[in-house]
């Protein structure tokens, strides 16, 4: 695994990729690396999920074309969390949909490796390196044990701008709900973090997000959404989504 790799001779990069921030910052500092990512691929899970960025991953699709990259989207089978699958196994059925699709695209074009935005997270990482293993393939994750803070510091800094789509933690109330990730927020989640144990990047699952505008995208992405919270935890619906103006 990478978080400084030099532009391969021979292969393409593909960009395992949400629309949310982490996703979208792996593939932006791949591009400012120089690395040829020509292709995204999007998981959309059938429920619940340790592996992938759950809420609204439809949008991904929009931030593919404001980008001006093509889509993969992999449909796989209902992979929900039941009583009867531990995590670990769970983690290995989700990834294969996404292992066979970079099999398919590896046998269209040479595929030198792929981009991801784990953080912390061991469980993801360990699975994703095993199955760059197996592909012959590199890992680049620009994000990966860098401090939290300072990532979501550089997000800003570069011109991301994010969007809350859900919440699932202590601290996080209805109103997080839409809300843009700011340095004010940011400050706040710092707070939420010393209080409850908010992770500042949501890599607990405690929220998730959505990047409508960044310096790799042509034009922003326009939401239009409601909201539904259920007492502890909640999700904007989006009811409308579409490119903005340059």
């Amino acid at each position: 695994m990478s978080d400084d790799a030099e532009a391969p001779t021979d292969g393409v990069y593909v960009g395992l990729f949400s629309g949310g921030k982490d996703s979208s910052w792996a593939v932006y500092q791949a591009l400012e690396a120089g690395l040829p990512v020509e292709r995204l691929l999007t998981v959309h899970p059938a429920g619940d999920s340790y592996m992938y960025h759950v809420p609204e991953t439809r949008l991904a699709r929009l931030a593919a074309e404001s980008i001006g990259l093509p889509l993969t989207e992999v449909e796989p089978d209902d992979f929900a969390a039941s009583e009867t699958v531990d995590s670990g196994e769970q983690g290995d059925t989700e990834l294969e949909p996404m292992e066979r699709a970079l099999e398919a695209i590896a046998a269209e074009t040479p595929l030198a490796g792929v981009t991801a935005g784990a953080v912390e997270s061991e469980f993801q990482t360990s699975r994703i390196e095993a199955m760059c293993d197996r592909l012959g393939i590199e890992l680049f994750a620009p994000l990966w044990q860098e401090d939290p803070r300072e990532l979501a510091e550089a997000m800003l800094d570069a011109g991301f701008e994010i969007t809350i789509l859900q919440v699932a933690a202590a601290g996080l109330d209805e109103s997080w709900l839409g809300r843009t990730l700011d340095h004010e927020a940011l400050a706040e989640l710092e707070r939420l973090n010393e209080e409850y144990g908010v992770h500042i990047l949501g890599e607990g699952g405690e929220f998730e997000t959505f990047v409508t505008d960044g310096p790799h995208m042509a034009r922003p992405i326009e939401l239009t959404y409601d909201t539904e919270w259920e007492g502890t935890r909640g999700r904007i619906r989006v009811t409308d989504a579409r490119l903005g103006d340059e």
